[in-house]
């Protein structure tokens, strides 16, 4: 193997993984997948007293750390790159129960992240809900004859999480009249107008809107008064 003996690394220990037809020179046995170069000479695992080990490819590097750590032997497995002419770690050979023992670590690890995802979700959803609400109670306040369901539909449809709309920038979350205001219009613009066949027609969204602000103006205009059953 090409520069076999030149690899340096922080481990006193080097396995190279060669793709050429090379047997161990102690035993004769081959072609040879993983080996140690001792003096120049190829060896087999076994024969370098490494056969006990077992093979970690790389990938988790904190399943890698904890195997290294809890490894009395191990030996980081190299291959050389042709193109670019050097080698690349590979992976690590390690003894077997430090592997185990790295395995139910990060299993332990995996169920506490999963069990403070599911907590941080659970936290998450009930402070959507509590903001949604807090939303629609702003939308009556400032639009008292909106129906109370048209309110929450407008309420959770502006504040879902990563959406972008109105209800998540910063005006909306701190429950602003004027963010609260283009959340109803653009809601009464989607659902009690034609503008989306409009534009689906090719109109131009300002001209849409333009033709049709007359209609919504009416519309968020009524809901600003009580209406004298609700009053009653």
């Amino acid at each position: 193997m090409r520069g076999g003996g030149r690899y340096h690394t922080c481990m006193s220990l080097v396995v190279f993984e060669s793709v050429k037809q090379i047997h161990c020179a102690e035993c004769r046995r081959g072609p040879l997948r993983h080996l140690v170069r001792e003096a120049g000479v190829p060896r087999c695992l076994d024969c370098a007293d490494l056969g006990h080990l077992v093979y970690l490819p790389r990938g988790d590097a904190a399943l890698t750390r904890r195997a290294r750590e809890a490894s009395s032997l191990s030996a980081v497995v190299v291959r050389f790159h042709k193109r670019r002419r050097r080698y690349e770690r590979l992976g690590l050979f390690v003894e077997d129960d430090a592997l185990a023992g790295a395995e139910r670590a990060c299993l332990a690890d995996s169920e506490a992240r999963a069990r403070r995802r599911e907590r941080d979700r659970l936290r998450r959803a009930a402070e959507d809900v509590r903001f949604t609400a807090a939303f629609a109670a702003e939308i009556v306040r400032l639009f008292p004859g909106c129906p109370a369901d048209r309110a929450v539909a407008i309420a959770t449809h502006a504040s879902v999480r990563g959406s972008g709309r109105v209800g998540r920038t910063a005006a909306g979350r701190a429950l602003d009249e004027t963010a609260v205001s283009v959340a109803v219009r653009a809601a009464v613009r989607h659902t009690d107008t034609e503008y989306d066949a409009l534009l689906m027609a090719g109109v131009p969204r300002f001209t849409a809107r333009a033709r049709l602000a007359p209609r919504i103006d009416a519309i968020l205009d009524g809901w600003r008064t009580v209406s004298r059953d609700r009053a009653s």
